[in-house]
């Protein structure tokens, strides 16, 4: 149990200030899953207007501001498991770097920001905003200690986001979008369970006693399984003449192959390179498959602008 003096020791060393260490905290490196708002903009092809884009701009900056003081939080409450942790023993919360005063005094500050940013963008929105910080609290509590539950308490933040994207610019969001971000949310955090298992090997079980109720098997199966549901669910989605009418365009097919190759870009990542612990570190880390996001989104846009002069 040396291995938490040590970090405080480099942190210290390097003499990092109290803002410096809550903006270490807050891991901005993660704030792009909040991304994930900003889909009802582009599906709703309201992308070219600068009213619209100005309320989800504002929607994304809250929820950064709610999944920062999430971090903070979080950090604080799992201080313990997290210093026998090979890699978040050394965050500046476990590391004892910055004290559990200015981290949860920052949580509380980030998060009423993030809510008063909210109400200009409507009740409904502030309700959800209010649902995201409730489904966060409920998880480091409780919920982070049932196996399957966890994982499916972590997708319904992704459907929270999503779902607050759609109701600050008052556009209906597709089930079919839903549905795929419900999936490919499943999908990322079975393959972050299933890295906690990797990584922890025998001592998985004393980081947090839930993932002594999983193994590589079930997790291999669920990953298999919601594969293949992501991939489905989004092939049909695009081919749904519904969508098409509505999105006035028939080309958003084209993007199937892309969609695709970054499933299995990621699966190779977590198979064979032994990656899938931190989704946002590997997006960033992975040129390839950051290529393949960027395309994606390129393909989204100039389709839906097809559409539009077609």
């Amino acid at each position: 149990m040396r291995a938490p003096e040590i970090g405080q020791s480099s942190m210290a060393g390097s003499g990092g200030s109290t803002l410096r260490l809550l903006w270490i905290s807050a891991r901005p490196e993660q704030w792009i899953k909040n991304s994930v708002v900003l889909a009802a903009l582009i599906f709703a092809r309201q992308f070219t207007d600068g009213p619209q884009v100005t309320r989800a701009l504002v929607c994304l900056g809250c929820f950064i501001c709610l999944s920062a003081a999430v971090y903070l939080w979080n950090d604080v409450k799992d201080r313990q498991s997290d210093q026998l942790h090979p890699k978040k023993r050394g965050r500046p919360i476990a590391s004892g770097a910055l004290g559990d005063s200015p981290a949860l005094t920052a949580s509380v500050l980030l998060a009423l920001a993030g809510l008063a940013g909210l109400v200009s963008l409507g009740f409904d929105v502030l309700l959800i905003g209010a649902g995201y910080l409730l489904n966060n609290v409920l998880y480091t509590l409780w919920i982070k200690k049932e196996a399957i539950l966890d994982v499916m308490s972590i997708s319904a933040g992704f459907l929270l986001r999503a779902s607050a994207g759609a109701v600050a610019l008052d556009v209906r969001f597709s089930p079919w979008l839903l549905l795929c971000t419900l999936l490919l949310s499943l999908f990322l955090g079975f393959c972050k369970r299933r890295d906690d298992l990797v990584v922890l090997a025998g001592g998985a079980a004393e980081h947090r006693k839930v993932l002594g109720e999983y193994s590589l098997v079930f997790l291999d199966q669920a990953i298999a399984l919601v594969t293949a549901s992501t991939l489905i669910a989004y092939a049909l989605y695009t081919l749904s003449p519904e969508v098409q009418l509505k999105l006035h365009s028939v080309y958003l097919p084209w993007t199937i192959p892309v969609v695709l190759y970054g499933l299995f870009r990621y699966l190779y990542l977590v198979y064979h390179r032994e990656k899938g612990g931190d989704p946002s570190r590997l997006l960033m880390s992975d040129w390839r498959l950051m290529i393949s996001i960027i395309v994606w989104g390129f393909l989204v846009v100039t389709l839906l602008l097809m559409g539009d002069s077609a």
